[in-house]
């Protein structure tokens, strides 16, 4: 094991993966632990000093995947017609740009990543996780989102979930 990767685990992690974060839909019960996954890894890049470099690289990589993620949802939310849909992306959007306004910030040397920005995207995360995105829960799966999958990719498994209707 490489010295980069033993650093890796020797710092707490943020937020450690537990049932209560999961939305009982294993698709985007995966999706958010690489959220988690990624808060984890910017949070032992600033406790390890691995410099700013490092921090920003780990916060666009967070905020791109958080994009990709946020886009899944909400193309769920339209197709499967869940009523709040507005509303949850109105959230999501708020997050979005407060984090692209932060990582310009920080591009621009104006802001550095610390701990207040990473208790900030933790309870952002967590809370968000917990209390909207349970909501939809029940709503995906009455409209045939399986919870579960074995081997097949996520689209198979949408597919085969609308095909079954």
């Amino acid at each position: 094991m490489s010295q980069q990767a033993v650093s890796m685990r020797s710092a707490e992690d943020l937020v450690e993966w537990s049932e209560e974060l999961s939305v009982g839909i294993e698709e985007i019960d995966s999706q958010h632990r690489v959220l988690v996954d990624l808060l984890n890894d910017l949070h032992r890049a600033i406790v390890e000093h691995h410099g700013s470099e490092a921090s920003q690289r780990i916060l666009a990589e967070l905020l791109e995947y958080t994009r990709i993620h946020f886009a899944v949802e909400e193309s769920l939310m339209r197709i499967l017609g869940y009523p709040d849909y507005e509303e949850h992306k109105h959230h999501h959007e708020l997050l979005l740009n407060e984090v692209h306004t932060l990582s310009q910030k920080l591009a621009e040397g104006k802001k550095s990543v610390n701990f207040e920005l990473l208790h900030f995207l933790k309870m952002w995360l967590t809370k968000h996780i917990m209390e909207e995105d349970r909501q939809y829960t029940s709503h995906f799966i009455s409209r045939g989102v399986q919870q579960s999958y074995e081997k097949h990719s996520w689209m198979d498994k949408f597919w085969n979930s609308l095909q079954h209707k």
